[in-house]
């Protein structure tokens, strides 16, 4: 078995990285095996590397090697570009077409960007992997192949799962052995590496010497963000060869060539607007509800003095409190609690303070925080349907949302028969 320097001496990788390595352990691994694999990561990242490797290790490794890009093939050309056609199938259909399964019988085949694929030909795909048989566009006879599939993609396929564009049962078969590849903004040690052999090769190819850059704009290359990866750094690296007489480059150089920096901070998504509009009356409603709590507390005060004191020493010396709950009438500076009487005390064994509404026109103690404690219950009832809603019924990202974890807000569900 070859080691993992002697691999990325023979297809050119440049690198050091911890993930880069583990990922061509496992090509190595897997390579000898019939095994279907999958090989995730961003745009750029050199995925194609992978099935290049697996086949070359592989005892396929005399039989043909197809890549084909999944996304460049027209929808309705797809089917009939990986299993061929009979003639007359379609119109343009003159001859008889062997397509890339057929083809590559014996082989690998590696499907780039499996993520585009139509439903249709997602369907026909998933016959091949189960059993190897596949039918031409426009025939009914069955054919068999036997090729390795060697899949790549740089979406997240569990989220086209969620959306209905790809198929959970396609993702679990051509999932046997995931191979992740990092994104260059994860391998800062690897992006002067890489820019090195990149401005080494270009000065070959158009016979002139190589740039060196100093020290800060090593420091620039290594902070930028890379979005477009391996790629992105080839073209950068290729442009100021071409383009720069003076071979020293300075970071105020290399900053000229890189994108502005607003382009490499995150997009920002318009749904956001939303959800910050329903945090900010979620806090709203938590405000005045700490509010009411805390008028409550100086009525159930004021009420214990009372109690405690009697009504004249109470407007004496309560006189702040008593306006900030009950207000200031017109021309009359107190409140007069013995003309109107708001209940009258009721004093139990265990010394606990209940009331009994006299005057329609108020609210004891009790009754407040009782009002209070199922306005809240409503509301928070309202806030759980209204963020439910917006999510379409997704726990997760309700719970989100709340700020709540998922297992509370799935016991507030049950509790509240949502």
């Amino acid at each position: 078995m070859e080691t993992v320097q002697a691999i990325k001496q023979r297809f050119e990788i440049i690198g050091n990285d911890p993930k880069l390595n583990r990922a061509i352990e496992k090509a190595i691994q897997v390579a000898p095996t019939d095994i279907t694999v999958l090989v995730a990561g961003e745009s750029g990242v050199g995925k194609e590397n992978i099935p290049r490797i697996i086949h070359s290790l592989s005892h396929r490794k005399h039989g043909k090697y197809i890549a084909v890009n999944c996304g460049a093939i027209p929808e309705g050309t797809i089917d009939s570009e990986l299993f061929g056609h009979e003639k007359g199938a379609f119109t343009g259909a003159t001859n008889t077409r062997e397509g890339y399964f057929e083809v590559a019988d014996g082989g690998t085949i590696f499907l780039d960007e499996v993520g585009e694929l139509p439903l249709t030909t997602q369907v026909r795909l998933l016959r091949v992997l189960e059993n190897g048989e596949f039918i031409k566009v426009g025939s009914s006879q069955v054919q068999k192949t036997d090729v390795r599939i060697v899949a790549a993609t740089n979406v997240n396929l569990f989220d086209a799962i969620e959306k209905g564009k790809f198929r959970e049962d396609l993702y679990y078969r051509l999932s046997t052995v995931d191979i992740t590849l990092p994104p260059l903004r994860d391998r800062k040690d690897d992006i002067h590496l890489l820019f090195r052999k990149f401005v080494a090769d270009f000065a070959h190819k158009y016979k002139m010497p190589p740039l060196k850059l100093d020290e800060n704009a090593i420091q620039l290359l290594q902070k930028f963000r890379w979005s477009g990866n391996i790629r992105q750094l080839r073209n950068v690296a290729e442009q100021i060869s071409v383009l720069e007489t003076n071979r020293d480059i300075s970071a105020v150089t290399l900053q000229s060539y890189l994108p502005v920096l607003g382009n490499n901070l995150p997009s920002v998504i318009k749904d956001k607007k939303s959800e910050s509009d329903f945090s900010t009356e979620r806090e709203i409603l938590y405000k005045v509800l700490f509010d009411m709590k805390s008028d409550l507390n100086d009525l159930k005060k004021l009420t214990l003095e009372l109690i405690q004191n009697g009504v004249s020493k109470v407007q004496e010396t309560n006189q702040h409190l008593i306006k900030k709950i009950y207000g200031s009438k017109e021309n009359d500076s107190e409140i007069d609690f013995e003309e109107e009487p708001r209940s009258a005390l009721i004093t139990t064994q265990n010394n606990q303070e209940l009331y009994q509404e006299h005057d329609d026109n108020y609210l004891f103690a009790e009754t407040i925080e009782e009002e209070e404690t199922l306005r809240l219950e409503q509301k928070e009832i309202e806030m759980i349907k209204k963020s439910l809603e917006k999510n379409k019924g997704k726990r997760k990202a309700a719970a989100d949302e709340l700020g709540i974890s998922e297992r509370t807000l799935y016991r507030k569900i049950k509790q509240f028969d949502l």
